[in-house]
């Protein structure tokens, strides 16, 4: 898949959708590559990307505007948990849907390569 055709960098709905936790030492105050600043605390073993833990939850990190054009300012220390987000999976259809945007086809997926810009 081309850097041009991945369908992540026109939509960013899962930045805006879910609380994205992960282990404390993932941020770089814990050994990890997360800006501690982009994260807050959830307890004691987890932190989440900051602006996800709401009710209109968007990462810190996202840039653009969902459903036309996003990338993430953290990429390279993003998250294990974005990392593990498929473009297609029942997730990312359900973070498109609400949003309001089509199920991605099949043909608008192709096998998953490493991207220099994803959405989180």
């Amino acid at each position: 898949m081309s850097e041009k055709s991945n369908p992540c960098q026109s939509c960013g709905a899962c930045c805006a959708n879910f609380r994205v936790s992960f282990y404390w030492a993932e941020a770089d105050d814990g050994g990890g590559a997360i800006p501690s600043q982009f994260t807050e605390k959830v307890n004691d073993w987890t932190r989440c990307m900051r602006g996800t833990w709401s009710n209109s939850p968007r990462c810190v990190a996202l840039q653009g505007e969902v459903g036309r054009s996003v990338a993430c300012g953290i990429y390279a220390a993003r998250p294990s948990a974005c990392r593990e987000v498929e473009a297609g999976s029942a997730q990312c259809h359900k973070a498109r849907a609400a949003h309001g945007l089509a199920v991605l086809r099949d043909d608008a997926v192709a096998v998953n390569e490493p991207q220099p810009l994803l959405t989180g």
